[in-house]
């Protein structure tokens, strides 16, 4: 009898501290996709660390969860998720704790890398494990708290590095992980089943080094354009490298026995549009938030705690809109397109607010952009993840989870890349004359080298002007996106609870 075809068991009696557990291992790893960003100042100053350097701090974690999440996924269906969980516990509390007392930019670079690795086992076996302990009309619910929980983390990372900031140096944003980590571990070790795919799948390590070689040279790219020429050597062979390793991926997952990504998937158009979403969403999020953390401290003046406070909205609206059910209540009378159309133009509106008004009216336009993007995703982000999960065989929900975060993590690093690789452009277009263009790679550079007063003004003009063509771009790009979303999840059938997968006990 196959996987699928096994009746449903009871289901599990601990399942919602389960959740509780895992939605705690989430909040920590998602918290570091954005809880540097208002250490940049800090940053700049300790480490002198230019916007590349800033940039590549940031992805080094993103673009390392999104090459491994896939093989991660698969990991944990073929060992056990269980296993996998305290895997990455060990991994991202070690990762966390070398990162605090890194002492240069190439330190805290491959601490980060490092911490990536740990994420990536966490991200696909948290959603894994929601999928595997509940059954029926509770699985929408829990996919809705474990959503309002990711959000939380991905929008709250400004908050809680502002307060650290506030007290202590700038390695505390990473030693905050290390208690988590401990509880998780213990947690973990105490209250969950071990569970996996009972088929059991090989790991495909060429295919994570071919995705993992191929995103790396692409934001390469993307980053170092705006610095050395979009038509420099060491560009283009980076961004032809990427492209090359990820057309071997796509042919190397063809004819793999053992893909980690099933390309079959991409004949399932709920899939395609769960999947486009996802990375344009994070788009949106993650470039925005790291741009308006700059914004708030380097032009409106913001010290970090200020700046992280004054980032709350986002997260709030996500959290209470996701925590009462809006996005899971409207996704039966819109539907997969509804929901989708809906929240990404919320998000893209929410940015263009920011992008035309913030900087004429100080905070409160950007108070009115954060509540709508909030709004945007907590409407699209419950029917994106249930057409995602649906779309994925429940033996699978590693690597479906992995798909997922992949879309995430990848979609937030190239948000990063691309918003700010048109920030840097703009702003390094708009200097004076007299700022020297080795100036031009920071904020605070270009304004030390500004001879006086009315100069440094028009230096804090360039940069607000880069800061609107960034958004209004990714503003553009989400609702176009938006809309392709929703073609493509249109006539695809609302989404059912998958039955849970009696896994073989340990002892077996």
């Amino acid at each position: 009898m196959s996987p699928t075809s096994v009746p449903a068991t009871a289901p599990h009696p601990r399942r919602w501290v389960i959740l509780a557990v895992v939605c705690l291992a989430t909040l920590v790893v998602l918290l570091d996709n954005t809880v540097l960003n208002v250490a940049i100042p800090s940053l700049t100053e300790e480490l002198g660390a230019g916007t590349a350097d800033i940039q590549w701090m940031i992805n080094a974690y993103s673009l390392v969860q999104s090459g491994l999440l896939l093989t991660a996924g698969s990991l944990a269906d073929r060992y056990g998720r269980k296993r996998a969980l305290l895997a990455g516990l060990a991994l991202f509390g070690i990762g966390s704790a070398t990162a605090a007392f890194a002492q240069s930019t190439g330190q805290l670079i491959a601490a980060r890398a490092g911490m990536g690795i740990g994420g990536a086992l966490l991200l696909t076996t948290t959603l894994a494990v929601v999928m595997q302990v509940f059954q029926g009309d509770e699985v929408p619910k829990a996919i809705g708290i474990w959503g309002a929980v990711s959000s939380l983390g991905f929008a709250g990372g400004p908050l809680l590095g502002g307060v650290l900031l506030a007290h202590f140096w700038w390695g505390s944003i990473f030693l905050i992980n290390l208690p988590v980590a401990l509880i998780g571990l213990f947690a973990v070790a105490r209250l969950l089943p071990e569970s996996r795919d009972p088929a059991g799948r090989r790991p495909d390590i060429p295919g994570a080094v071919l995705s993992t070689v191929g995103m790396v040279g692409v934001v390469f790219a993307i980053i170092s354009g705006p610095l050395h020429g979009w038509g420099s050597g060491r560009v283009l062979l980076s961004a032809a490298i990427g492209a090359a390793a990820l057309s071997a991926f796509v042919a190397w997952e063809l004819r793999t026995p053992t893909p980690m990504l099933d390309m079959a998937f991409f004949r399932n158009r709920r899939f395609n549009g769960a999947a486009a979403g996802g990375v344009l969403v994070a788009f949106g999020m993650a470039g925005s938030l790291f741009l308006l953390t700059q914004y708030l401290q380097l032009v409106l003046g913001y010290r970090p705690l200020e700046a992280g406070l004054r980032m709350t909205p986002l997260a709030l609206a996500i959290v209470v809109l996701n925590l009462t059910g809006v996005g899971a209540r409207l996704l039966p009378k819109l539907g997969f397109p509804g929901a989708v159309a809906l929240g990404m133009a919320l998000l893209s509106g929410g940015l263009a607010v920011i992008a035309l008004t913030g900087s004429a009216h100080g905070y409160t336009g950007l108070l009115a952009g954060l509540l709508l993007m909030g709004a945007g995703i907590a409407v699209a982000q419950p029917a994106m993840a249930t057409a995602l999960m649906g779309a994925i065989p429940p033996e699978r929900a590693g690597a479906g989870a992995g798909v997922q975060g992949t879309a995430t993590e990848f979609g937030g690093g190239l948000g990063v890349a691309v918003l700010g690789a048109v920030l840097g452009s703009r702003f390094a277009a708009g200097l004076p004359a007299q700022v020297p263009d080795s100036a031009a790679k920071s904020l605070p550079d270009a304004l030390a080298a500004a001879p006086d007063d009315s100069l440094r003004e028009v230096v804090r003009t360039a940069f607000s002007d880069g800061l609107t063509s960034s958004q209004l771009i990714g503003a553009a790009a989400i609702l176009l996106g938006g809309l392709v979303s929703a073609a493509l999840l249109r006539g695809t059938e609302q989404p059912t609870a998958p039955a849970a997968v009696p896994e073989p006990s340990p002892a077996a």
